[in-house]
């Protein structure tokens, strides 16, 4: 199996809650195909779908009380976003609490050398925000990953 993901697809408990964060919060575009069940959004090389968490449950085969399933305190998941400098990070973590993330953890100076910090996106999972000095970013915004070997 090639090593690549295709969709990482977050269980919301409120679908439309979701995509007004996404959309109308954050500025962001639906792909084409439309359903009140789905979202689906173009990030670059994967696309990241917002489902909801019964509707995710059931299509895995899981009952909907199963304890495996995010009780939303922290869904042991998080999904990041990486700019291409510190001013950028600010301002994508004054963006996402405006439309409606809750603010975690403001962006500080981070032990390996960057710049984070965390939003809980409605749904419950958490966001990182970071600016990256070793991961650059292509025109796209897509991340560079050093090769193998480099320190």
């Amino acid at each position: 199996m090639d090593q690549r993901l295709s969709i990482i697809t977050l269980g919301v408990r409120d679908i439309a809650e979701a995509r007004r964060f996404f959309e109308d919060g954050l500025g962001w575009k639906r792909a084409a195909f439309d359903s009140d069940a789905i979202a689906f959004y173009a990030t670059g090389g994967t696309v990241l779908a917002l489902f909801g968490s019964a509707a995710l449950a059931e299509d895995a085969g899981l009952a909907v009380d199963d304890p495996a399933l995010d009780d939303g305190a922290f869904s042991r998941i998080s999904i990041a976003w990486n700019g291409d400098s510190k001013a950028a990070v600010d301002e994508a973590f004054t963006t996402a609490v405006t439309a409606g993330a809750e603010a975690v953890k403001a962006p500080v100076e981070a032990f390996w050398g960057g710049y984070s910090g965390y939003v809980r996106i409605p749904g419950g999972h958490l966001m990182e925000l970071a600016y990256n000095p070793f991961f650059p970013l292509g025109p796209d915004g897509s991340v560079t990953l050093p090769p193998p070997g480099d320190d």
